[in-house]
């Protein structure tokens, strides 16, 4: 299926590249209208504050962080399995699963749910080797 003249497979691609900035937007979340002394966001030097941040703030940067490194796997792998002609229907499930999973894990990461993470984590990696696969 397209939209667009993209398969869903690829606009999942598009949303993945997405969810790290809605993590950044989270760790973010409520800390711009307060100053730099008061410990409002600090847009001269993003990453030392980030840094400086604790609780969901520092859950939702981590969560960012994990979002990169997920995301060159995935791309590489949709593109892989268009390339090798897989089936299309499959392959736009299984990247909008890689999806549902990744913000999921998203979500419980922020929530501190370390342990339904992990396992989410790992079902989203399974769920991106088998897409490299099909």
């Amino acid at each position: 299926m397209k939209l667009a003249g993209l398969t869903v497979a690829y606009w999942a691609v598009l949303v993945a590249a997405l969810l790290p900035i809605v993590c950044a937007g989270i760790a973010k979340w409520g800390a711009f209208g307060r100053s730099r002394r008061d410990g409002g966001y600090d847009n001269h030097d993003p990453r030392a504050w980030l840094a400086r941040q604790s609780d969901w703030r520092a859950r939702a940067n981590g969560a960012q962080a994990n979002s990169f490194e997920a995301l060159p796997f995935f791309i590489g792998a949709v593109i892989i399995a268009h390339q090798t002609g897989a089936m299309q229907l499959r392959l736009d499930v299984m990247a909008f699963v890689w999806v549902v999973l990744r913000l999921t894990y998203i979500l419980l990461y922020v929530a501190d749910l370390a342990s339904a993470r992990s396992l989410v984590w790992t079902l989203a990696l399974t769920v991106n080797i088998a897409i490299l696969f099909i």
